[in-house]
């Protein structure tokens, strides 16, 4: 099974264990997390990430989690990506976090896509001024505005090295 690392601002990660110890009954093994603070020092950060991803580490590699592409968590966390058996995924979300601890005993690019899968899955615009899904494909429930702009909607999360769009700049934290 794949070790899960969260790094994100303080306090989610934290947070995101809690959830999945809730959720689970308890936090299921190999599963850690870096809340990383406004005066941190970075490269004592990327010290402990490395070494809680040596400790994390299973026979099919290590996930990271991370919140805000091009932020410091994330920054950190792409440090890690340099394993041929670390991924590491920016934009967590509750359902990516979920999603992946059901599917840890993948193959490690199938955890990915797992886990991708469940972060687009989880986000819903919910309210009265929304028509009801009648499906679980969310091409086939697109707000009315969404279909002005081409049917396009943005990317719940992504692959933390991928080349980010034209009209997307790296976030600061």
């Amino acid at each position: 099974m794949a070790g899960i690392l969260i790094i994100a601002h303080a306090p989610l990660a934290t947070a995101l264990k809690e959830c999945i110890a809730h959720i689970y009954g308890g936090l299921p093994a190999r599963i850690g997390g870096i809340d990383v603070l406004p005066d941190c020092d970075p490269a004592q950060v990327i010290r402990d990430a490395e070494a809680e991803i040596d400790r994390l580490r299973e026979e099919n590699g290590a996930l990271v989690l991370t919140d805000m592409y091009g932020a410091t968590p994330a920054n950190i966390a792409c440090r890690l990506a340099g394993s041929s058996d670390v991924r590491v995924l920016a934009g967590v979300n509750l359902p990516m976090l979920v999603r992946a601890v059901c599917y840890r005993a993948a193959p490690l690019d199938q955890l990915v896509e797992k886990a991708l899968m469940g972060a687009a899955k989880g986000v819903h615009a919910v309210g009265p001024q929304m028509s009801p899904c009648e499906s679980a494909n969310a091409t086939t429930c697109l707000p009315s505005n969404a279909s002005a702009a081409g049917g396009a909607m943005p990317a719940a999360a992504s692959v933390v090295g991928a080349s980010p769009r034209a009209d997307e700049g790296p976030a600061q934290s």
